[in-house]
């Protein structure tokens, strides 16, 4: 059989805001995304999807390792995490089967992205690159579209960054819903319509990929997955483990394998992509992912693949914190081990947005009608607790009877047996997968990089045999790479690249090591890379260069 080629198309920051959701997430008719429409009416729509964590680098190093981010380290925000040996990027399994693996452009994985994994890893990598065009191909384009930071744009600048919104599909500040966690205001509302002008505008930006696979003759044979990290960049969603914060678009189009119009309603981790495109390409699942696949190489959907979804909030840059929920197919349970804590402590970036300040406003304000002996009106209840000084150690919500989460009945007598459940869940979780967030960050990073210097990669051993030059380093979790490609032959990193966090690379082109290498260049260069450990020496292998055929 084919391997199948496999296109990720990656956005920031949404939930599932778009017009196929209508009906299944609250605002979601809001949407204005017909390509994003047609393509979940050509396969299948997940209508409950989950991410691992409310913030994107934890969130995305989850679905490229298919493990829980609290269980290999990468949970914190902003840190460069050294995983367990076995744990390796996803798109390394692709590339050692042979496939094309390209990335643009985005890096964020919580690790540094070693040259094993991405044959093109730029703003132009793409499919079209393969020096083979019959090669099978991972090629993944992660959007910047929807991030927060675009929402709170000057207008010009907003104007600029919507171009594709036609006047008639731009949102009115008036017209759209707003979740009663937030106050109605003009901050948030204008907030909500520009969230929903970016979603129509990256909606613009998927066509144009799904088009070119159209040009190329490829959809037969692709599966094309669109997923967003984690939700709306807004307080009480991004960087909230509440289901704003976490609930997810899913779509997957595979022709001739998975039905036109499906809907999945099971419970799906994001986490679930990586060992599902491995079974769908027919390669193994290593036993060391978390997890489960979702359906395998003929299209076929597993039934029920997870009873429960699990997520953590920890380290939001630094915002110290933990916690921890869990979702069945009704209730969602959270467990925040630091109560005493305001779920929206002082974090310098969000800080600076508009809708940060104006609940911060409205809160300052209404410390001051208690200051003149008024009650305090400018916010619901629910509203203040996302800025009030402290939080319940547990929630608990009725998921399918309150979506918006406004009614916490952790203490309800009525929903014990609940309580009690999911407590269970959440712990036996824990258990099964360890937790390294539970451990100070300083006691992992001690370990990871021993008095701050992180642990060398083995230089790999190369011995020349009769079927080419064999390579193995003694590292564990490591892998080879090789090139002929002399040093020095360098490139300035692009300022995308930059803002990516894509590291500089020194220009050459590095293959991944699967078997004995054979060349007709008379010097081969290897090195061996481990995720989070620093690079091996470069070993330098100089081979005779044979004789002109007619020599003596």
């Amino acid at each position: 059989m084919k391997q199948p080629n496999i296109v990720w198309i990656s956005t920031h920051d949404i939930n599932p805001d778009l017009g196929c959701y209508a009906g299944v997430w609250p605002g979601a008719e809001q949407a204005v995304t017909p390509n994003l429409d047609r393509l979940a009416a050509e396969g299948a729509r997940f209508d409950a999807a989950f991410a691992a964590a409310p913030v994107c680098a934890p969130a995305r190093s989850a679905i490229m390792t298919g493990c829980f981010p609290t269980a290999i380290g990468t949970m914190h925000m902003r840190t460069k995490a050294v995983p367990p040996p076995e744990v390796r990027l996803l798109p390394e399994y692709f590339r050692g089967a042979g496939y094309w693996t390209a990335n643009n452009v985005f890096t964020d994985f919580q690790v540094e992205v070693p040259p094993t994994v991405f044959d093109e890893c730029s703003p132009s990598a793409h499919w079209r690159n393969r020096p083979d065009p019959d090669q099978p191909f991972f090629a993944a384009f992660h959007g910047m579209t929807t991030h927060e930071s675009q929402i709170y744009l000057d207008d010009a600048a907003f104007a600029a960054a919507t171009p594709h919104v036609d006047d008639a599909d731009r949102h009115r500040p008036g017209s759209v819903p707003v979740p009663p966690y937030y106050p109605d205001s003009a901050v948030f509302r204008i907030a909500i319509a520009r969230y929903f002008d970016l979603i129509t505008e990256m909606d613009h930006w998927v066509g144009a990929i799904l088009a070119e696979l159209e040009e190329d003759g490829l959809v037969d044979d692709t599966i094309v997955v669109f997923w967003s990290d984690h939700g709306r960049g807004m307080p009480r969603a991004k960087r909230w483990p509440n289901e704003a914060g976490l609930r997810e678009p899913l779509i997957v189009r595979w022709p001739g394998r998975i039905a036109p119009g499906t809907v999945v309603s099971d419970l799906v981790h994001t986490m679930d992509l990586a060992p599902t495109m491995l079974a769908a390409a027919g390669l193994p699942v290593p036993t060391h992912m978390h997890g489960v696949p979702l359906f395998d190489a003929d299209g076929a959907l597993a039934q029920a693949p997870n009873q429960y979804t699990y997520a953590g909030r920890d380290r939001m840059d630094e915002a110290e914190d933990t916690s921890r929920t869990v979702r069945d197919t009704r209730y969602r349970y959270i467990r925040h081990f630091h109560p005493d804590r305001s779920a929206m402590q002082h974090t310098q970036y969000p800080d600076h947005l508009a809708t940060w300040g104006e609940l911060r406003q409205l809160h300052s304000e209404e410390a001051r009608q208690l200051a003149t002996g008024q009650l305090p009106d400018l916010l619901t209840p629910l509203q203040r607790s996302l800025v009030a000084a402290s939080r319940p150690a547990e929630e608990l919500y009725d998921v399918a009877a309150d979506p918006h989460e406004t009614r916490n009945i952790a203490t309800d007598p009525a929903h014990a047996a609940v309580l009690a459940r999911m407590r269970n869940a959440l712990t036996g979780w824990q258990d099964r997968y360890g937790d390294l967030g539970l451990r100070p960050e300083a006691e992992l990073l001690a370990g990871w990089r021993p008095g701050g210097k992180p642990h060398a990669t083995a230089a790999p051993i190369v011995v020349e045999t009769a079927d080419g030059l064999a390579a193995e380093c003694p590292t564990a979790g490591s892998s080879v790479v090789w090139t002929t490609d002399p040093p020095g032959n360098t490139r300035e990193q692009t300022a995308l690249e930059r803002v990516a966090g894509i590291p500089a690379e020194d220009g050459r082109r590095w293959h991944l090591y699967t078997r004995p290498v054979t060349t007709g260049s008379d010097t081969v260069w290897f090195q061996a890379h481990r995720l989070g450990f620093e690079p091996s020496p470069e070993i330098t292998v100089s081979l005779p260069v044979p004789a002109p055929e007619g020599s003596r």
